[in-house]
């Protein structure tokens, strides 16, 4: 199994809209491409540095390479574009990609 993992801080102004958009709009989205078999969202607990907006983490659940290239290619570009037209540079994200090598 792989992840996705996208880590976003956001500033305090837009919180409460982004976690309602992210929850309602753009998650289902990502998921109905049909790429990921699920995503969990997750609050970064420690450190917390309230005062520059909180941070979450994304991560999305895939399978296969192809199934992630396949996510890259055709659906990616357009869902980013989408997140910066509704929040423009009011948040910071960044991504990285995890493969599972062993579970206890």
């Amino acid at each position: 199994m792989f992840y996705y993992n996208v880590t976003c801080k956001i500033e305090p102004s837009i919180k409460n809209q982004w976690l309602d958009w992210m929850q309602t709009v753009h998650i289902p989205e990502v998921l109905a491409t049909n790429c990921f078999i699920d995503a969990k969202m997750m609050l970064l607990i420690d450190p917390v540095l309230e005062e520059e907006g909180p941070t979450y983490a994304i991560q999305y659940t895939y399978k296969t390479a192809k199934d992630f290239e396949t996510y890259l290619a055709n659906f990616a570009p357009a869902l980013k574009q989408k997140t910066l037209v509704k929040f423009g540079d009011s948040f910071l994200a960044f991504r990285s990609h995890l493969q599972i090598l062993h579970q206890f």
